[in-house]
């Protein structure tokens, strides 16, 4: 399960089709709705929260957001409607690690996505996001 702090915009096609599904299981395990997926570190942000399947939710709109803007066809009953400012925090750090794992997926699936990756200006975040300094979140799974 990868739920990105990255803004939608910057997936390829297969990159967003898999950021609903993870997004939309991850709803259902902070619902109580599966068994799968509980201790899922990706999970720990969302249940820091006061109600981790709202935010969830919000999380989820701005997935629809960016497959409306594509022309896709996503499930618009899957999520409740989500409006606010940012709700959660991810470091720049955590960013930057998201960015170059993201670009590595682009350079093999979709190297026309790249360009707006490797920019150097620092990428905008999901906008359930602020943005604050800080290194990589200890819940990431790092490899060597």
């Amino acid at each position: 399960m990868r739920l990105w702090s990255l803004h939608p915009r910057y997936l390829d096609a297969r990159g967003l089709v898999a950021l609903w599904r993870e997004a939309l299981l991850a709803k259902a395990v902070l619902e109580g709705k599966t068994r799968g997926y509980t201790r899922h570190p990706q999970l720990e942000r969302f249940r820091a929260a006061p109600d981790p399947a709202a935010l969830v939710s919000r999380y989820l709109a701005a997935v629809l957001a960016e497959a409306d803007a594509r022309g896709y066809a996503f499930d618009r009953s899957k999520c409740a409607p989500a409006c606010g400012p940012a709700a959660l925090e991810a470091t720049d750090g955590q960013l930057d690690h998201e960015r170059r794992h993201l670009l590595a997926k682009l350079r093999v699936r979709d190297p026309g996505r790249v360009a707006a990756l490797e920019a150097g200006a620092a990428p905008e975040p999901h906008p359930l996001f602020r943005v604050v300094e800080g290194p990589v979140a200890d819940w990431e799974r790092r490899h060597p």
